[in-house]
């Protein structure tokens, strides 16, 4: 009983397999990453887009349009929030960077891109693809991110004024010690 459900599984994941390769629809997967580190207000913020088609057809007249930067937030700094392309092979995606600058800190809901296109080049309606959703991300305080992260060169400027009296003196001291005690130490040889 075993061995027949076991042939039956497998009769079923060949056939399967061979009704999905005869398909030749385009299947896209849609990917919205923000690569920053850190977040920072008056800061470029990098959006990267991928578009993966793991379908067996191309994908014809792609569309990629992200409405989650509203201008009362973000200036686009570079490149565009839409992006159209004619045609993505199978099995191949497509990569579109947008840079933007938030305007203010405080938490910020980044939400999906959405994507159209025509499964099958023939097809009269557009099929619909959302990208992954990078979820909520706080943008943090310019002066704050300077506090944590930049050189405090002026800081470690003053800290050398600050010690070099407590270092010179004593350095005078035993100079002037070692002086002198070499100077007696030259008048007793002779």
């Amino acid at each position: 009983m075993f061995k027949h459900l076991l042939v039956l599984c497998a009769l079923c994941a060949v056939f399967n397999v061979c009704l999905s390769e005869d398909e030749t629809r385009a299947r896209l997967l849609v990917s919205k990453q923000i690569l920053n580190k850190y977040l920072v207000e008056k800061s470029d913020l990098l959006v990267r887009y991928t578009i993966f088609n793991v379908g067996n057809g191309a994908a014809t007249k792609v569309q990629l349009t992200d409405s989650g930067f509203h201008p009362e937030a973000f200036d686009v700094v570079g490149g565009q929030p839409t992006a159209v392309v004619d045609r993505i092979a199978p099995q191949t995606n497509f990569t579109h960077v947008l840079v933007v600058r938030p305007k203010a800190f405080g938490y910020f809901n980044f939400t999906a891109a959405e994507v159209s296109y025509k499964p099958v080049e023939e097809a009269e309606t557009l099929q619909l693809a959302v990208s992954s959703e990078p979820g909520e991300g706080g943008i943090v305080n310019l002066n704050e991110y300077n506090k944590r992260f930049s050189t405090h060169f002026f800081d470690w400027v003053a800290f050398a004024v600050m010690t070099l009296p407590s270092l010179a003196i004593p350095l005078g001291l035993w100079h002037q010690s070692k002086s002198k005690y070499e100077r007696a130490g030259k008048n007793k040889k002779h």
